[in-house]
């Protein structure tokens, strides 16, 4: 299993979201968060932005639906400019569901 963080615009977290849905993806964690990337911030006229909002999508997932998540996410969360996000993947060893305590498969 794998463990999906997406960080996308706040204006793109529906998109993201109704996309992964129609693909038979409903299950995230979304977060609110902010930040910055090597662009660090933006600058509008006289006012430099250090950090912006974003929204942080977690999705744990089958080793084999990785990637079709993946490209669900890029497709739905492009914009074409820097600051469109990032997508981060990471092995996850175990699952418990708390209600029953079991180790999910």
């Amino acid at each position: 299993m794998k463990m999906i963080r997406a960080i996308v615009r706040p204006e793109k977290e529906n998109d993201v979201v109704l996309a992964l849905e129609a693909k038979g993806f409903p299950a995230m964690t979304k977060t609110n968060v902010f930040g910055r990337g090597k662009q660090k911030g933006i600058k509008v006229g006289p006012i430099h932005y250090d950090e912006l909002p974003k929204v942080m999508l977690m999705i744990v997932a089958k080793d084999d639906e990785v990637a079709t998540i993946i490209d669900v996410i890029k497709n739905a969360a492009y914009v074409g400019y820097e600051g469109d996000g990032k997508v981060f993947v990471s092995p996850v060893s175990e699952v418990y569901t708390i209600r029953t305590g079991e180790k999910a498969e």
